[in-house]
């Protein structure tokens, strides 16, 4: 991870302002190899069944779970401040992903990633989204369009009119935005793919995108550290949403925990 200065509250008050904000040089080099070298053997299996997703961009979902580089990328300390300043304390990790935008890939519609939580706009987002340039974000090859200001408008937006921003920057960038900002992938009109992973963080008391309980075994949730494991929902929304038959789902990684419905004779 990169070792640059840091500064919360500048970023938090461009959020604010902006709906966004740009860490740069949130992944030092060492990190975009350990990224690239965790994601080459996954790429194949799973292109665009949409225009949204995009029929050339190719998704590796439960990243958090495919290696420790992207655990450790969950759980930088710069990152979950930033977004504790917009959610509560224990939210969790909504979806973790990598994006690759091959040749041709014509560019996504505008959307805001928290839509699938039903609640009028103007709002508080309940979610805040992370996009990281594992490759350099240009114009050409699909940089991430965002519209600044844009999480303040209500349910009456026209998109088309909104104003729109090309996000150019180098590898190992992060864009930080609020769940209520419109932004989309761009097009892809160079002769290379454009590669990214983005996390999701929400409410602690909101339906995560990705069910991490069933994509992600014990065995291997077991050896994350506990504030991952808090992130993917072994963890408890006050005063006991998450429980697991009465217990801390902490718990669960016991090794004499049995769930007591195994132990009872079903009818």
């Amino acid at each position: 991870m990169s070792a640059q200065a840091f500064s919360c509250d500048s970023h938090v008050a461009r959020i604010e302002r902006d709906g966004f904000t740009i860490i740069e040089d949130f992944l030092d080099a060492e990190t975009l190899d350990q990224v690239r070298a965790g994601l080459a053997a996954h790429f194949g299996a799973h292109r665009g069944r949409n225009a949204f997703e995009g029929f050339t961009t190719e998704r590796v979902y439960t990243l958090v779970g495919r290696g420790k580089v992207f655990e450790r990328i969950a759980e930088d300390e710069r990152l979950l401040a930033l977004i504790g300043h917009f959610l509560q304390p224990n939210f969790l990790l909504s979806a973790a992903q990598a994006i690759r935008i091959d040749p041709g890939e014509a560019a996504q519609a505008l959307h805001f990633d928290d839509s699938f939580y039903r609640v009028a706009r103007p709002r508080p987002a309940l979610s805040v989204s992370m996009i990281t340039a594992i490759d350099d974000f240009t114009e050409e090859n699909g940089s991430t369009v965002i519209c600044p200001g844009s999480h303040k408008l209500g349910a009456d937006v026209v998109r088309e009119t909104l104003p729109r921003q090309p996000v150019v920057t180098k590898a190992g960038s992060c864009i930080v935005f609020l769940g209520t900002l419109f932004h989309g992938g761009g097009a892809n009109r160079s002769n290379a793919a454009r590669l990214a992973i983005t996390y999701q963080y929400c409410e602690g008391w909101l339906r995560q995108q990705e069910n991490f309980f069933l994509a992600i075994p014990k065995e291997i949730a077991r050896t994350m550290s506990p504030r991952i494991q808090e992130l993917l929902g072994y963890s408890i929304w006050p005063p006991f949403m998450g429980m697991v038959t009465a217990y801390h789902p902490m718990r669960v990684f016991d090794d004499d925990f049995v769930p007591p419905v195994a132990d009872e004779p079903r009818s």
